[in-house]
């Protein structure tokens, strides 16, 4: 990757970082009655363990490890159970067409590796595939919403979605993240974007031709 440090964090950075922590705290509290439902039910439907937990590059592009809602059956050939395609459950979709999925993530959020607005963390894969340009999406903490998720989320192309991420990180402000937060609530109840069509996952990234 060749993201190159941001400047100095503004006052914006510095205020943003308390919001996170105040608004994940209250929301774990919230939120921990449902989250101890879906574990039971995670565990009956699925199986164990209940998160998921997977490696993401977080901002300069440091490795923090990503805490989600399990959504998907463990890969079985003697069941016929392999692809992402077959792993995916009706429940399991629920919780992802409802963002539910997403909540363990909040202690992301308040443990600083995320923030609530932000680019989204990828693939740790896909670190060597960026150009310097979309490499500049590591400048700020990683978001559990942004600016691509509300203009098309994984309906995007892969450009677009940097292009998004780019101008998130160059325009960040109070007034673009309370935008982002506010379309993203009705993003959600709509369930708009949810995955990429023919990909339960959505479509991988594979880089530009040139940087390949």
């Amino acid at each position: 990757m060749t993201s190159r440090p941001s400047a100095t964090p503004t006052l914006f950075d510095r205020s943003k970082r308390a919001f996170d922590v105040l608004a994940s705290s209250l929301a774990l509290i919230v939120t921990a009655p449902v989250t101890i439902v879906l574990s039971v039910l995670i565990a009956v439907k699925l199986g164990r363990p209940v998160l998921f937990r997977q490696a993401r590059p977080g901002q300069h592009g440091e490795v923090f490890e990503l805490v989600k809602f399990r959504t998907m059956l463990n890969p079985d050939p003697s069941r016929g159970i392999e692809t992402n395609e077959d792993r995916m459950t009706a429940f399991g979709s629920k919780l992802r067409n409802w963002s539910l999925d997403e909540l363990p993530s909040l202690w992301n959020i308040l443990t600083g590796d995320m923030s609530l607005v932000g680019p989204r963390p990828l693939l740790t894969t896909y670190l060597p595939l960026y150009t310097a340009e979309q490499a500049r999406r590591h400048e700020v903490r990683p978001g559990l919403t942004g600016l691509a998720q509300v203009n098309g989320r994984n309906q995007l192309d892969w450009e677009s979605r940097f292009e998004f991420d780019v101008e998130y990180v160059d325009n960040r402000s109070w007034r673009l993240d309370a935008k982002i937060l506010a379309l993203t609530f009705q993003k959600v109840l709509k369930r708009e974007g949810i995955a990429t069509t023919g990909h339960v996952v959505g479509a991988p990234f594979q880089g530009r031709e040139d940087t390949q």
